[in-house]
């Protein structure tokens, strides 16, 4: 392919928000990847970052998009690459090991090992026609009509129903939805709210396991709780993430008191699942209370994204609280 020395064009960013609601809306999925601008013509295919960066290097697999049928160049294309986890969610930890490689005999190992697709949500070029002033409605009906499928590539769906979408997204591990305003326009390197990224807000029971000293306006008190969770029915406790956002003055004043008459020596899980820095600091429990908390979803190395305190949960009996 030619050389370039920049993308075609900058992708459009959403703005994060609350589900917006109506008929004037789409909603499709927001994936867990590397955002990328496809730039196809006849002489190949060309992959540009967020950042403006060529990264077809990495991805030799996807470059067979130039070769797409029905896909008439030159086009740009906007969407994410992805890799899946052994669940069939988008796993960004996974995706980190392609990210900076580019040795073809380190690659095409990783080529099995971390296959990739790309996601396309949007059509930005066609035929050589842009088509940045055509409506979101527009562009996704063109993008439907090219039944782009193949192990590398495809078209996720879009949907009518925010709140579904949500539900859906975060029973299936997404990270979240993009609504659409379907009448808008494409506005390269801008952050519109005609993009809404909405995150799902997910909830759980957790156990909690010990506490880190606060610092700051916290010091002398609780900074954050050890969550754990049993990883089976009657299995072994596992350590699942640290809470402290959420917790205002009058709720660390009643944890300290309940907590104290909860202090052991040892931690109740693996001691090497956790953090250097933290074990010398830490306050081990007794595992016998329980806490309500939201998160985000969950990391790749099986610790709660997000965590917010909600409170406690007298009522669960910590055997139940399972990972």
């Amino acid at each position: 392919m030619s050389p370039s020395t920049s993308p075609p064009v900058l992708p459009m960013m959403a703005a994060l928000g609350k589900m917006p609601s109506g008929p004037g809306w789409s909603y499709e999925m927001k994936w867990d990847g590397i955002r990328v601008i496809a730039e196809v013509d006849a002489s190949g295919c060309r992959l540009w970052s967020r950042n403006s960066r060529d990264v077809s290097g990495g991805y030799p697999e996807l470059l067979g998009l130039a070769t797409a049928p029905g896909l008439e160049l030159p086009a740009v294309l906007d969407g994410e690459i992805v890799t899946l986890d052994e669940s069939g969610a988008p796993s960004f930890g996974l995706l980190q090991r392609r990210m900076h490689v580019r040795d073809p005999r380190q690659l095409a190992q990783l080529i099995k090992q971390v296959p990739v697709s790309v996601r396309v949500f949007d059509v930005l070029r066609f035929a050589g026609r842009s088509l940045l002033e055509a409506t979101y409605d527009d562009r996704r009906a063109l993008l439907d009509s090219l039944e782009l499928g193949d192990p590398f590539w495809e078209v996720p769906p879009a949907y009518t129903d925010g709140e579904e979408t949500l539900e859906l997204s975060a029973s299936t591990g997404l990270e979240g939805v993009v609504a659409k305003r379907r009448k808008s326009r494409y506005l390269p390197g801008k952050r519109s709210s005609d993009w809404i990224k909405v995150k799902p807000v997910l909830t759980r029971d957790v156990i909690l396991c010990g506490w880190h000293p606060g610092e700051g306006n916290r010091e002398g008190k609780i900074g954050s709780l050890y969550c754990g969770a049993y990883d089976s029915p009657g299995g072994e406790l596992v350590l699942i993430g640290k809470v402290g956002s959420g917790l205002d003055f009058a709720m660390l004043e009643m944890l300290s008191a309940e907590l104290a008459a909860l202090e052991v020596d040892t931690p109740p899980f693996n001691p090497a699942t956790i953090p250097n820095a933290d074990r010398r600091a830490a306050h081990w429990l007794d595992p016998l209370l329980v806490a309500e908390i939201t998160y985000s979803g969950w990391a790749a190395d099986g610790r709660l994204r997000h965590p917010v305190w909600r409170g406690l949960r007298l009522d669960i009996d910590p055997d139940s609280v399972i990972r």
